[in-house]
């Protein structure tokens, strides 16, 4: 008590947790930076600089010859039958998956016996780490021993560990799905896949639906790069166009693969905000808490599709006609699209599946086991341990690259940010300041949509041109790849806050800076550093794949050992991987919950 009577207010403590985790997180990236080299060698190779230009000039002139167009059209129709072949295999195991290692899916089937449901749902869950911490890409060399260049290395390449990553991601939001409805049927005797079937899948659907949709986009960019080591598509083509130094080839291979993205992008940001569920990615901080019902979105709102300024009021018109004619009719396209496109990426690729169990892969898989079995390293453990901390560093340093630049970019690339009608967009503002805010926005979304379109090994191999071998060049490589992939998740949260606390600040006259850094600064915060969490695991995974590219880290020593065929020193590479992913994971999981 206070001498006046007055109770004291205790102050806040200093040491808080999320000022904790700033400090280890500021104190790991300062290392990862001594870890580079940054000021004791030479990082910068000018020599470069005049292929880099030759390669940046190559983009106002792509190849447009009608047989390199045609060529191009079947190399994107095949990384995207990959892309969904995969997907549709990845999220049928990944259901399955989920189910089994959902808590609730086993306490309803042994509601007694607590100890044996823990064990078994800690033992699933420890088998499907080994498949998700596994890149696609060296799954895909491991099946390209056993298949030879055969469309199964992709698909499978992609469903498997893919199918790993969507069983933890379903299980977790089966996990956190109100749990009184299935109670009050298993409380009537029906029995717990039925009860399951008819209450918690329901009320998930839309989590799962919109987890499935970002899934595929990712399927996307894998695909493309499991074409790099051979299986064909896109990635194949940009490799060998990459080597001969055809750049003009090369940017119309890109220039594809951001068409195809793109299209993905907008299909799948139009299915779900027509089905309630603008999120693509929850992670179930406070979820659906600010979303707007179903029944609030304009099948013209600009939250829909964003749309680009109209010149005229006929061309208004024609595209709101085309917005409410797309509004209407998406859930039947899309139904009927599905129906046309998972069959033909079947008959399209063309994968044999009876090679699975074919006499020749069963003998080679255990040629591959004797081989691998015991494993052993035939190097230094110290530089096993060298190389681990090396990659350690480059994920570090590409998830800070990831998350600030994506961060600064998420805001303009935010449709409800400084375009009309915006947060920080005024009643009466001068047109060229509107042109000013649609032209920065499409810039913006154009930018994040190249970042994650290039595969990280692209961008490598790119940033190689100028800069040493070493981690640096692969932490900026995943930088940019990550930054395109975080800028547009970061942007959707910004695009699905609660606007009511800001247009209060709006109406009381405060200025624009001050509205983002006490309104939308403080709501968008802590799930920007969710996502960049969520990401870091991500990045762990892809060092290997710039490795392979020279880019230094565990990823360099399992090329050699895949080339040399040292399976066992390959099961010791993966198993430090796995290590290192599961520490990562294990950090931040922790980190996400001091921030909730």
């Amino acid at each position: 008590m206070a001498l006046d009577g007055r109770a004291e207010i205790p102050r806040p403590a200093f040491w808080t947790p999320q000022r904790r985790w700033l400090l280890a997180a500021s104190g790991a990236v300062l290392l990862s930076l001594l870890g580079t080299g940054l000021f004791r060698q030479a990082l910068f190779n000018p020599g470069g600089i005049p292929q880099l230009w030759s390669f940046l000039q190559a983009s106002l002139q792509p190849d447009l010859s009608p047989e390199f167009l045609q060529l191009t059209g079947r190399a994107t129709l095949t990384t995207l039958a990959y892309a969904c072949c995969g997907t549709l295999l990845s999220v049928l195991a990944g259901l399955v998956g989920g189910v089994l290692t959902a808590e609730v899916w086993w306490q309803s089937v042994w509601p007694r016996q607590q100890t044996k449901v823990h064990v078994l749902i800690n033992g699933t869950r420890a088998l499907l780490v080994i498949p998700r911490a596994i890149h696609e890409l060296i799954w895909g060399l491991f099946f390209v021993n056993i298949f030879g260049l055969d469309p199964l290395v992709a698909i499978l390449g992609i469903a498997i560990p893919y199918g790993a990553i969507v069983a933890k991601v379903f299980a977790e939001i089966i996990d956190e799905t109100p749990r009184q409805p299935l109670q009050a049927l298993l409380n009537s005797g029906v029995l717990p896949l039925a009860a399951f079937c008819y209450t918690l899948l329901p009320q998930a659907f839309l989590d799962l639906l919109s987890y499935t949709f970002y899934r595929f986009e990712c399927s996307i960019r894998s695909a493309t790069v499991l074409g790099i080591i051979g299986a064909g598509g896109l990635g194949y083509e940009i490799l060998l166009s990459l080597q001969s130094l055809r750049y003009s080839q090369l940017w119309t291979l890109f220039y594809a693969l951001f068409l195809l993205n793109g299209l993905v992008d907008a299909m799948s940001a139009l299915l779900r905000h027509r089905l309630g569920s603008p999120t693509r990615l929850d992670l179930n901080l406070k979820r659906r808490s600010t979303q707007a019902p179903i029944s609030s979105i304009s099948p013209t709102s600009t939250s829909v599709v964003p749309s680009i300024v109209p010149a005229t009021r006929e061309s208004v018109s024609l595209w709101s006609w085309l917005q409410r004619w797309l509004w209407r009719h998406s859930l039947r396209l899309a139904q009927l699209g599905l129906l046309v496109l998972i069959p033909f990426s079947f008959w399209y690729v063309q994968a044999d599946f009876s090679k699975l169990v074919a006499p020749r892969t069963v003998r080679l898989l255990g040629e591959v086991a004797r081989a691998a079995l015991p494993p052993r390293l035939n190097g230094s453990p110290d530089q096993l341990v060298t190389l681990s901390l090396q990659t350690l560093a480059m994920s570090i340093l590409a998830i800070a690259i990831a998350g600030l630049g994506g961060m600064l970019l998420s805001f303009p690339a935010a449709h409800n940010f400084f375009l009309p009608g915006g947060i920080l967009s005024g009643p009466r503002e001068p047109q060229m300041r509107r042109v000013a805010a649609w032209l920065g926005f499409g810039l913006t979304r154009n930018v994040l949509l190249i970042c994650r379109a290039i595969p990280a090994p692209i961008w490598a191999l790119v940033a190689l041109f100028v800069l040493f071998p070493g981690i640096l060049p692969g932490a900026i490589a995943l930088g940019i790849h990550n930054l395109g992939i975080l800028g547009r998740l970061m942007a959707e949260v910004t695009e699905n806050l609660d606007r009511r606390p800001l247009l209060a600040l709006k109406a009381q006259g405060s200025p624009g800076v001050l509205i983002w850094l006490y309104g939308v600064l403080p709501l968008t915060l802590t799930r920007f550093l969710a996502y960049s969490l969520y990401r870091w695991e991500v990045c762990m995974r892809e060092t290997v794949i710039v490795g392979l590219v020279g880019a230094g880290g565990l990823g360099r020593l399992l090329t050699e050992q895949l080339s040399s065929f040292d399976y066992a020193g390959v099961l010791v590479t993966l198993g430090c991987l796995m290590l290192l992913t599961l520490g990562v994971d294990g950090i931040s999981r922790r980190a996400r919950q001091a921030l909730r």
